[in-house]
């Protein structure tokens, strides 16, 4: 264990754990939105169909995908930045706009009153909460 430190500082070690953890999660969702955009488009439509948003379901797909894909691509940027340089701010970028994507969802999932949904959504923005903490 102790040639792992040798090559990656212990202090930098959870920082690199953090990055790839919400790279993997945000770059699957948000691709997953890309790829099928027709299946996630009329699932939430269906979902937001009794709520104020059902009007603007698309251009809120839209700006939640994009978030998503920039939370993932920078927290992966951030991983190799780290590994490179040594320094983790860009996995705090990427730290922050995971935040960002996971009040997006979890705003959502109240307002359909999915509270089930928005119960998985508070265990990601838990974890998101001990990133941070663990970040500074």
């Amino acid at each position: 264990m102790d040639q792992i430190f040798d090559i990656i500082p212990s202090d930098n070690l959870l920082a690199l754990f953090i990055g790839i953890f919400w790279a993997i999660l945000f770059l699957q969702s948000g691709l997953d939105k890309v790829f099928d955009w027709k299946g996630n488009l009329g699932w939430l439509k269906g979902h937001f169909e009794k709520s104020i948003l059902k009007s603007v379901v698309t251009p809120m797909l839209g700006l939640l995908t994009l978030i998503e894909l920039l939370a993932g691509a920078i927290s992966a940027y951030g991983v190799i930045h780290l590994l490179v340089t040594g320094y983790k701010n860009w996995i705090v970028t990427g730290l922050i706009l995971s935040i960002v994507s996971l009040l997006m969802l979890f705003f959502g999932q109240r307002i359909a009153k999915d509270y089930t949904g928005a119960q998985t959504i508070a265990i990601y923005f838990g974890v998101a909460l001990l990133s941070a903490i663990a970040l500074q």
